[in-house]
């Protein structure tokens, strides 16, 4: 199974990336190849429909939903920022969404993760997230919010606090079996 990771937010020490990766450990396998991107590696100018009548689509996005395309699963983890989306993976998708005949997931099953400093760890933006991509063409497997992240997960052990951890393991152990499934299809 070929497994895309990456948080959704073009901070450079996201803690997102951090949170999305460390979960990426529980689904390698010696048959898997998991691959990490960081959302900075897939720039675009601000999206406008006159941006794209001059230039096209970018490289950037162009690349990015090579990625998808090649993916049989992909983990993500939203940053977020006044209770939505991070702007840098908004505007990749706003682009990545007007590649004639495709949704930007392409019917993809998505494990969606999302973290922040506070008691609610991103769920407001895991909600918009949860609702959003079935239309973006994700089939969302399952989701879960870290709170407090700092108090919660460490670097190099993950997710510290017992009872969080046991609670991501089994979703984790969901989506294995769900994948199983998928690619038995």
């Amino acid at each position: 199974m070929k497994i895309l990771v990456f948080g959704a937010s073009n901070s450079s020490d996201s803690i997102n990336k951090k949170l999305a990766s460390s979960v990426s450990k529980y689904y390698k396998e010696k048959e898997d190849s998991i691959e990490i991107i960081d959302l900075n590696d897939f720039e675009a100018p601000l999206f406008s429909k006159d941006k794209e009548k001059e230039i096209g689509i970018p490289e950037g996005p162009l690349q990015f939903a090579e990625k998808i395309d090649t993916a049989d699963f992909i983990i993500i983890s939203f940053a977020e920022n006044n209770g939505n989306y991070n702007v840098g993976y908004k505007n990749l998708v706003d682009w990545t969404s007007r590649i004639k005949g495709r949704k930007i997931y392409n019917g993809k099953p998505v494990f969606l993760l999302a973290t922040s400093q506070g008691r609610r760890g991103g769920q407001s933006v895991l909600d918009i997230a949860t609702q959003r991509m079935p239309f973006d063409g994700a089939e969302v497997l399952e989701t879960f919010s870290l709170p407090e992240f700092d108090n919660n997960f460490e670097e190099g052990k993950g997710i510290t606090t017992p009872l969080l951890r046991s609670q991501l393991e089994a979703k984790v152990r969901k989506t294995k079996r769900l994948m199983a499934e998928i690619l038995m299809r």
